[in-house]
């Protein structure tokens, strides 16, 4: 069996295949966790953590040695120009937590690594930036937390809030330690693209938190690879018959595939709930939808344009809107989806209706570069890049995708109505 540990993915430095993404966070479990077992066994296991699974943590207090007293207070130090908490590992983080390593960093702080002396057990611990803004963000992500904690008490769909505290005017949220995200295995996966049996798998489970959060009132606003989990950092190795020739990114034949196919959504900070105004910017530009472009406004639907995007990423390892610019983008959904609806167009408010141009989008006419219409130029149909990666179910998934990924808000298909699709009524019919 090969016993080959992947150092934590947050800080590897291979190239994003996404322009400017914002940093990830991975949140890498160490040890195993009770959840089913997934697809796939049998063939070679490695862990993505940087700790093997026969690591035990008998006295995490003498971790990195001594010079610190066991539960002191560490010396009160100024935050960074930007508000961030400034720590040093080994440190304590009030008398509960101990600092053990840094494993990801956002526009709203920090989250570390940290044993949890009371319950003995690794936390992970989002540091919010001590400027208001965030602060106030953080208020509203405790309030979410708590309010899907009481209904979803076994954790199943989202990640689990254990304790929060306000620290030297920081707010402190401490989350359950889950594994790498969906964009981090796929990266160091070298963007290889997932099974779509894998894909039913974890579209289901996104489907049934964001069918759970819609139910709750609650739009989470923000999906994306990197606010999806998987529970458990065990991946398996298997042969690669897509890319059996050794290649600069495949040099041995074989890709990985997450041992247990369980997730978990995280990051609620822009969680909205129905009764707010809408008519603000919402989502990482990748799973923007278009009413949101078109400044229209937003509800329920708009969580379920991100899935689309998601799903399509995980079958073909790659965005599938890579852009950063509105026209482009809107473009790119014209090339891949077929011709924005006029009713959707006219519509546009003050600050879109610049893309428009007599009843139609203004492209290429308004393309700011050759680059830029070769980009969206070399995207094919929505059916036709499904077909070049899945090998079978793909009428099914077609379907769904069409569904999830309609113009129209008012008949995008819902998340109920998605998980009775037949893409995951299939999943039954062959098992």
């Amino acid at each position: 069996m090969e016993m080959q540990f992947l150092n934590d993915y947050s800080q590897n430095s291979q190239m994003d295949r996404r322009p400017n993404k914002r940093p990830r966070l991975a949140w890498d479990l160490t040890h195993t966790p009770k959840v089913h077992s997934g697809m796939y066994y049998g063939q070679e296991v490695g862990n993505v953590s940087g700790y093997g699974h026969s690591r035990v943590f008998p006295d995490h207090d003498n971790l990195y040695g001594k010079g610190l007293t066991q539960k002191g207070s560490p010396p009160l130090r100024e935050d960074d120009k930007d508000g961030h908490y400034v720590f040093e590992l080994g440190e304590n983080l009030t008398t509960r937590y101990k600092i053990l390593r840094k494993i990801g960093e956002g526009t709203f702080g920090q989250v570390l690594e940290c044993w949890d002396r009371e319950q003995k057990e690794l936390v992970a611990i989002k540091i919010v930036r001590s400027i208001k803004k965030y602060r106030d963000a953080a208020v509203i992500e405790i309030d979410v937390l708590q309010l899907l904690g009481r209904y979803d008490r076994n954790g199943s769909r989202c990640v689990q809030l254990r304790n929060w505290f306000d620290y030297r005017n920081h707010i402190c949220l401490v989350f359950e330690k889950l594994g790498p995200s969906l964009f981090d295995f796929l990266r160091k996966n070298s963007y290889r693209s997932f099974p779509v049996d894998l894909v039913r798998e974890i579209g289901r489970q996104l489907l049934e938190c964001v069918a759970f959060m819609h139910d709750m009132r609650l739009i989470h606003t923000d999906l994306k690879p990197e606010n999806i989990l998987f529970v458990s950092p065990d991946y398996i190795k298997v042969p690669d018959y897509r890319h059996l020739q050794v290649t600069s990114w495949s040099r041995d034949g074989y890709r990985r595939l997450p041992k247990s196919s369980a997730i978990k959504v995280i990051d609620f900070g822009s969680t909205a709930y129905e009764r707010q105004d809408h008519n603000y910017i919402v989502s990482t530009r990748h799973y923007r939808a278009p009413e949101v472009i078109l400044g229209l406004g937003w509800s329920y639907p708009c969580d379920l344009w991100s899935v689309g995007c998601i799903l399509v990423e995980l079958c073909s390892g790659e965005a599938l809107f890579q852009t950063h610019e509105n026209l482009e983008h809107l473009a790119m959904m014209e090339r891949v989806l077929g011709p924005l609806p006029q009713t959707m167009l006219k519509r546009a408010d003050r600050h879109a209706e610049k893309y428009v141009r007599r009843g139609r989008l203004d492209w290429p006419e308004g393309a700011t570069s050759r680059e830029s219409i070769k980009s969206v130029m070399k995207l094919p149909r929505l059916q036709n890049l499904v077909m070049q990666h899945v090998d079978h179910s793909a009428g099914d998934l077609i379907d769904l995708l069409q569904g999830l990924l309609k113009y129209d808000p008012s008949t995008r298909t819902t998340a109920h109505e998605s998980l009775r699709h037949p893409f995951f009524r299939d999943q039954y019919r062959r098992s």
